[in-house]
């Protein structure tokens, strides 16, 4: 049985508005009233109207989140790092899974908007050329903050690392232990964060006076264990001669070691890698890992911390002001890589 607060009026033999003004504490009901409303509305287990509390409010209370994948160590960290902010502020997180498919980030978009979230947070779907989903956001005056994988052309606030700079000093790292020959895992060609990643190898070789060959660039679709075993696989047979990869991610950096131990190469003797996020596989893994460390939780804080406070600007009218903030990354030396 729904308790209203007519329910509560007739139990105490007062008017609906006295029950009202009791529970928001309003001054000009007297506190043993107050206190008799309280303790009645407990008896009953009486529970506001959350839709009257939203439209008088104008905020739901929820914000919306869309990740590419959630099983992914990275997006899981970065889903707790929201959430432990979410709920110190009372906000429900909606959590989505693109699949890293566009036309499923569009109707998850939709749906958000059509349930009239708050804000939204955002990290793109690797097949996400087109981004008039997003301005759509905007335009309808939702707040919007990506992170991760994002849009530079679009205008809003976002959270991101140096993936340029990450990428650098991971194929920097295998310069410094004597490597020649070095290749490189990248992700697709759409991503920000993939591109960027694909430069900072590129100009690290560049500026060490190491001639890029586009021979050692494997492009990978679905940056799976499998494709790190298959291009493991590949790279054996078409470049003997490669001492050190950098591979865009520790899943896939997991499937070329498994690849590597099955066909007998020794790591780090024979060939040194490099991955990407530390991954909590990375460190149990045999050889462990050498990677760069993603901040995965503490983006998540710091993603929703702008939101927030962008949701509440929009409540009081004030601009909203875009921030980018750029979190710092560190390589974390272990057994894949020569000391």
């Amino acid at each position: 049985m729904l308790i209203t607060l007519k329910k509560i009026a007739e139990e105490l033999g007062i008017s609906i508005t006295t029950v009202s003004k009791a529970l928001k504490e309003y001054p000009d009901v007297s506190k043993k009233t107050r206190k008799l409303v309280r303790e009645t509305a407990a008896k009953l287990n009486y529970k506001p109207n959350s839709f009257a509390v939203n439209l008088r409010t104008k905020e739901s209370k929820t914000i919306g989140l869309i990740i590419p994948e959630i099983v992914h160590h990275f997006f899981s960290s970065v889903i707790k790092g929201i959430i432990s902010q979410a709920e110190k502020k009372g906000y429900l997180v909606i959590t989505l899974q693109s699949n890293e498919s566009y036309e499923l980030e569009k109707q998850q978009i939709d749906l958000l908007l059509n349930k009239r979230v708050d804000g939204i947070l955002i990290s793109l779907a690797n097949a996400t050329g087109d981004f008039k989903h997003l301005n759509q956001i905007l335009d309808q005056g939702t707040p919007l903050v990506m992170f991760d994988k994002i849009a530079k052309i679009v205008k809003c606030s976002k959270v991101i690392i140096d993936d340029r700079k990450a990428a650098y000093k991971a194929t920097q790292h295998l310069i410094d232990i004597g490597c020649k020959r070095i290749a490189h895992f990248r992700g697709p060609l759409l991503p920000q964060n993939s591109i960027d990643r694909f430069l900072g190898y590129k100009q690290a070789l560049t500026d060490n006076n190491i001639k890029y060959d586009a021979s050692l660039v494997y492009l990978l679709n679905d940056m799976s264990f499998e494709e790190g075993s298959f291009f493991a696989n590949k790279l054996l047979k078409d470049h003997k001669d490669v001492d050190g990869i950098f591979i865009n991610t520790d899943l896939v950096a997991i499937g070329a070691i498994a690849a590597f131990n099955k066909q007998g190469v020794k790591i780090p003797e024979q060939i040194n890698i490099v991955g990407f996020s530390n991954w909590f596989m990375s460190s149990v893994i045999s050889p462990s890992l050498t990677t760069i460390n993603q901040p995965g939780f503490k983006m998540g804080k710091k993603a929703f911390k702008i939101l927030y406070k962008e949701i509440k600007d929009k409540k009081k009218n004030k601009s909203i002001i875009y921030k980018e903030e750029v979190l710092e990354t560190n390589i974390v030396v272990r057994e894949s890589t020569k000391n």
